[in-house]
């Protein structure tokens, strides 16, 4: 989300981004502007961040793992979720699983569960990077919004996340009491297979959870 004046700009980063892929450029690109009327912004503060330093593949996902554990997603299920993420090349946005079962619970098929409608307040990010100076990357900047928002949903237990790029090899498992938690090595350079896992209470109202992550306009950041 970007306020009036920045239209035009937004706009060409967008154009920029898809076309400079590492996967390759876009074959087909839709964008539609859309006016977000000030009195429905919710305004969430983003999460605590750290890293976590991992020799190895395998320990890292050893790690997220642990992480999973600590926010209430059952062995079984976070191992759902990691299966998953190593095989969903097919699927375009993220899957939503029961924390305890491992059960997939939106009906997306390979479209999945697509968040939208964020990003960080004006002057916000910026205060965010004079407190972590070495998190410059645009990846964690997008990342952190994204994972704010998702932690903020109501029924929401954790995520774990890697990206499809297969330059960047970073992930984190982020969820509403253990924060946003960087993991070094969550795959090997070159594999092209990532995505995201979102685990949820089965208890929860799944319409109005996913209406929250498609619908709800949320900025990232704090109260002037």
């Amino acid at each position: 989300m970007v306020q009036s004046p920045d239209l035009n700009q937004a706009v060409l980063e967008l154009m920029d981004k898809a076309s400079n892929h590492s996967r390759g450029p876009f074959d087909f690109l839709n964008l539609i502007v859309e006016a977000i009327p000030w009195e429905e912004l919710k305004l969430l503060p983003p999460l605590p961040v750290q890293t976590e330093q991992v020799a190895s593949v395998k320990a890292g996902r050893d790690l997220a793992l642990t992480l999973l554990g600590k926010c209430g997603v059952s062995p079984a299920a976070g191992k759902t979720g990691l299966q998953l993420i190593q095989s969903m090349g097919h699927v375009r946005g993220a899957v939503v699983l029961d924390a305890h079962t491992g059960e997939r619970l939106d009906d997306q098929g390979d479209r999945g569960v697509r968040v939208s409608r964020l990003d960080w307040r004006p002057g916000s990010y910026e205060r965010w990077l004079d407190l972590h100076p070495g998190l410059t990357n645009p990846r964690t900047k997008e990342a952190l919004a994204l994972a704010t928002k998702v932690s903020a949903a109501p029924g929401a237990v954790a995520e774990l996340c890697w990206s499809d790029d297969p330059d960047y090899v970073t992930g984190y498992v982020a969820g509403p009491h253990l924060g946003y938690c960087r993991i070094t090595r969550l795959k090997s350079p070159g594999e092209e297979h990532g995505g995201r896992v979102f685990f949820i209470h089965r208890s929860v109202d799944l319409d109005a959870y996913l209406t929250f992550l498609e619908q709800t306009p949320v900025w990232i950041g704090w109260e002037d």
